[in-house]
């Protein structure tokens, strides 16, 4: 079944490659194809473009499928080209002529358009509700081990004194800039296209603002023929903001590779966290972190794929945009399962104390030394040199106490400041309110 089927059949080696992986991704689309089409049957019957019991039989007949695809029963079936048409098929078997009439100003580009909105609404919750997780997680670890003192590193050397609650919260505050590219990210995708149809619109008397509300979009596309210009782009935004989510997560695994290796020895994984072996029986591999850094290093080239793509279309609706969603879902998911198992192995792993004390690290306290001479009185230049020359001569003794009490160093966190500022961002993405109207709209009238 396609609903743009014309006399002649399609060349079945053509209709194998139009077609892709788009089954495959069309049943990641179910839910949210049957929510927009609930939506639109209520507009219609609100409109008179629908019997109002045809309304009524189309939205409950389409809340059952929903349930069918929220508990993975949904399928699409052979010869039944994609999710909106198995859906219109189901519709008719069940109600006949009202069935068909689900389709009555609509086209599959608002269609799919709304569809992907919808998922990646639903997908960004899904990785806020992660990240805050793992920041609560940062924060806490923060504040456990604000005074373990570790070495801090400039061109992968030994450098200055740092801490945990530094290196922690450090993390903790790079999530809360990627929230914010990922709140942008959000208000875009929050915009309801459906209803611009082909992207012209339609001549029927649609009521795109009740679809919204229906929906819980903060707004509209209103420009119809920029509906189906947001394909492709709002994806490639949303990929920005899983690169940079992706990248924080790539360095922190990094750093967790490095602190638990035994020749640095700032972390221990537990042995349930590490893998061993074939050949020698000593390995406790940090394999969980190495693919998070691999996976968040290959987010980093998903906005340029996307654009690539998307490339010099001129606007209106272009098959191109099919093979976006085999780049973007995968990673929308893949994402979330990075930072729960990157929360769950810093919640795993053990700080190790002592380390500065080495005497390797003595060279790092210099500084230290130059800005006590400072504050007795001597020239910032005239002391730096007095501490270099002590290097040079092998006579430089450190004197391994920290005193750090400006914002944000080793003495003063700012970690209730850091949290604010998680809170603030969080708090506009207003789940609550998509929730609101996605439970009202599936739980039909009273």
């Amino acid at each position: 079944m396609k609903l743009w089927q014309q006399q002649s059949s399609l060349h079945p080696d053509v209709e194998r490659f139009t077609t892709g992986r788009d089954r495959e991704f069309d049943l990641w689309l179910a839910p949210f194809d049957v929510l927009g089409s609930i939506a639109h049957a209520i507009m219609l019957g609100e409109a008179g473009l629908l019997a109002a019991h045809e309304a009524t039989q189309l939205a409950e007949a389409l809340r059952e499928i929903y349930r069918m695809a929220e508990s993975g029963n949904f399928r699409i079936e052979e010869g039944v080209e994609d999710v909106h048409s198995q859906v219109e098929l189901m519709l008719t078997r069940k109600l006949g002529d009202a069935g068909k009439k689900i389709h009555t100003g609509r086209s599959r580009n608002d269609q799919v358009l709304t569809d992907i909105r919808l998922l990646i609404r639903h997908e960004i919750e899904n990785i806020v509700t992660e990240t805050r997780q793992l920041f609560d997680l940062l924060l806490a670890r923060a504040r456990q081990h604000q005074q373990v003192l570790i070495p801090g590193y400039t061109h992968s050397q030994p450098a200055m004194p740092s801490s945990f609650g530094l290196w922690f919260g450090a993390w903790a505050e790079s999530l809360v800039d990627d929230m914010i590219l990922m709140g942008a990210a959000w208000q875009i995708a929050n915009k309801n296209p459906l209803g611009s149809a082909a992207g012209y619109g339609s001549s029927f008397p649609l009521n795109r603002r009740r679809t919204t509300e229906l929906l819980g979009f903060d707004d509209l596309n209103y420009n119809v023929v920029y509906a189906q210009m947001g394909r492709g782009k709002t994806e490639r935004i949303v990929a920005y903001a899983l690169a940079a989510l992706g990248s924080t997560l790539a360095r922190l695994a990094t750093d967790v590779c490095m602190f638990v290796n035994p020749q640095f020895g700032f972390l221990r994984l537990p042995d349930s966290f590490t893998t061993g072996s074939s050949i020698m029986p000593h390995k406790k591999n940090p394999d969980v972190f190495e693919l998070v850094r691999a996976y968040g290093n290959q987010l980093q080239a998903l906005p340029n794929t996307i654009a690539i793509i998307g490339t010099n279309l001129m606007s209106g609706y272009h098959r191109d945009y099919q093979i976006v969603k085999e780049q973007l879902f995968p990673a929308l998911r893949q994402i979330t399962e990075c930072l729960k198992i990157t929360r769950l192995g810093l919640e795993q792993s053990q700080v190790l104390t002592g380390v500065i004390d080495e005497q390797q690290f003595d060279y790092i306290f210099s500084v230290e030394e130059v800005n006590r001479l400072v504050v007795k009185g001597v020239p910032f230049r005239d002391a730096y040199m007095k501490i270099k020359e002590a290097i040079s001569a092998g006579t430089f003794t450190p004197d391994r106490r920290i005193s750090h009490s400006h914002e944000g160093s080793i003495g003063n966190l700012c970690l209730p400041d850091i949290q604010r500022m998680m809170d603030t961002v969080i708090a506009r993405f207003a789940f609550e309110k998509v929730n609101r109207a996605l439970a009202a709209l599936l739980a039909g009238p009273n």
